[in-house]
């Protein structure tokens, strides 16, 4: 839990890092990754006996989970071209309750009444934390119900990566493992910036210190610390923890940025941590 806590503040420093860049969303998400790749090299490298003993099932689920990641991060951002960001960051925010079902159906994980209780409260912390943008009538775009829909699909890759994950984990070390999922999700997000004519070189240098730094704060401490939770903290308990992303995230605004955060981001960031606390409790009952 103290991992997954610090996991939680580092990955609630992607929003500033990616305010500050003035690069392509898509773009942001492959240097990001590829970096992230190739920081856990050398560790996967060290572990390379693990790779031979992998069995075909898992490494169907490693790469369908780096696929699924790719997914998250691909529908995600191009929700937000279609509908606003208040609208996109709550339906994404979502994903627990895809978790929690898919544990039940899928890992046999026990989900209690106290459990669902805290998802719901959470995600409806994560709804009222995004409302003041929709209340500020930012809620038009050229097409919202396609990227509401995006957003949804979004929510249910991440849910789909965390559960296959926490699958794996449970018999591959961290280091073999990130590296595949990491490896998948960059080759497929140059994929899709191929695909979509997006070009990949060509930024200024502090653009690439901004994806390197995307890559070790977020990435190495932010993602690979989730995926070292996964094999010790049900995955139920990961994705509802990983609502505190936006609650980081405004605090570190308002100290870096001066940005202070207004009734319903406070309101809402509040009933997260309830939401989070309730469900990260309730592994002792």
């Amino acid at each position: 839990m103290a991992g997954l806590a610090v996991a939680v503040v580092a990955v609630s420093t992607s929003a500033i890092l990616v305010d500050v860049s003035d690069a392509p969303s898509l773009v942001k998400a492959v240097w990001r990754v590829v970096f992230m790749a190739a920081l856990v090299a050398p560790f996967a490298v060290r572990e390379r006996d693990q790779f031979e003993s992998i069995s075909g099932t898992d490494w169907l689920l490693v790469t369908v989970s780096g696929a699924l990641l790719a997914g998250h991060f691909a529908a995600w951002f191009a929700s937000i071209d279609y509908t606003s960001i208040a609208a996109s960051t709550a339906l994404v925010q979502t994903q627990p309750a895809f978790v929690a079902v898919g544990a039940w159906l899928l890992l046999d994980e026990r989900v209690t009444a106290r459990v669902v209780g805290g998802i719901v409260v959470a995600i409806a912390g994560s709804v009222l934390l995004s409302a003041g943008g929709l209340l500020g009538g930012a809620t038009v775009g050229p097409d919202p119900s396609l990227g509401n829909a995006l957003a949804v699909l979004g929510a249910a890759a991440a849910a789909g990566y965390v559960l296959a994950g926490r699958s794996v984990r449970q018999r591959l070390s961290l280091a073999p493992y990130v590296f595949v999922v990491y490896g998948v999700c960059a080759a497929t997000l140059v994929a899709v910036a191929l695909w979509r004519g997006t070009p990949l070189s060509g930024y200024a240098p502090h653009e690439w210190a901004l994806f390197l730094g995307m890559a070790v704060g977020p990435g190495l401490f932010g993602h690979t610390l989730i995926n070292w939770s996964l094999k010790y903290v049900e995955s139920s308990v990961v994705s509802v923890s990983l609502l505190g992303e936006p609650v980081g995230s405004a605090l570190l605004a308002l100290v870096l940025l001066a940005e202070v955060p207004g009734p319903f981001t406070v309101a809402g960031g509040a009933i997260i941590l309830v939401g989070i606390a309730a469900t990260a409790t309730s592994r002792a009952n």
